[in-house]
């Protein structure tokens, strides 16, 4: 189903007041029946993700940090089974994983001797049972749980998809007898950044010609494309015009030598 402009800036608009919760993606549902929930929820997580980008600073100042933190010793105090964490994450408006980072980090450099390293808090974050403590790991895991947007189980969830939809595109292609290279053989041939699926033969399609694949699991907003074009998709157009160079190259070769 095609989603129009101006379909999308009515679902972004109705995003500007919604929490990042699973409860306001059946609102969502409810009030865009049409809509798909895989799209709706793509949607969601990217205008969610441009609200917390523009407000990231103002959560890792050193005030805002010692606050979170003693909010969270004091909440954990009266009750340590209470989602204190989730909870201040929503107050505050700040993604669940990200608050869980934050309270970690300031843990660990007060029961720590050295600063913890990064890799180590992402391996907690991945497993909160290796947290040296109980409450905490509890906190860390209510969070991580219920982040629809941003944490290691969503990462596993968006890489799964994504390698879904590759080997939905592949098998579409070789149903289709095209014939392509997919990203190991370009890497095998020295292509640093690569496309999903490079055409051989290139195939038109609705009059333009289709020299690659990039497949992306996630909904194609304007921000996204532009983002896109610039870190990707420009190396790829600039990499066509070098292979049709070489095969004209290559075409006036063999003729001189006729």
């Amino acid at each position: 189903m095609i989603l129009t402009k101006a379909q999308y800036d009515e679902i972004a608009q109705c995003l500007v007041s919604v929490p990042p919760t699973r409860q306001s993606l059946r609102k969502l549902k409810q009030t865009f029946p049409s809509q798909s929930q895989a799209t709706l929820l793509s949607i969601f997580s990217q205008e969610y993700q441009k609200h917390i980008k523009r407000t990231h600073a103002k959560h890792h100042t050193s005030e805002a940090i010692e606050t979170y933190y003693q909010r969270y010793l004091n909440g954990v105090g009266r009750n340590g089974t209470a989602p204190v964490l989730l909870e201040l994450a929503n107050e505050v408006d700040y993604a669940p994983s990200l608050m869980a980072r934050i309270i970690l980090e300031r843990f660990l450099q007060e029961h720590e001797e050295t600063p913890p390293s990064k890799s180590v808090i992402n391996s907690m974050l991945r497993d909160p049972s290796q947290i040296p403590d109980g409450v905490l790991a509890n906190q860390v895991y209510q969070c991580i749980v219920n982040d629809c947007c941003y944490g290691p189980l969503v990462d596993c969830i968006k890489h799964a998809i994504g390698h879904e939809h590759e080997v939905l595109l592949r098998d579409l292609l070789l149903e289709k007898n095209l014939s392509f290279l997919d990203e190991d053989q370009l890497r095998a041939k020295g292509y640093d950044k690569t496309p999903d699926f490079i055409l051989q033969v290139p195939v038109a399609v609705e009059g333009h010609i289709i020299h690659w694949i990039e497949s992306k699991a996630s909904f194609g907003d304007e921000c996204s494309h532009h983002a896109y074009l610039h870190d990707q998709f420009w190396s790829y157009w600039n990499r066509d015009d070098c292979n049709q160079a070489e095969i004209q190259n290559s075409k006036k070769l063999k003729k001189a030598c006729l």
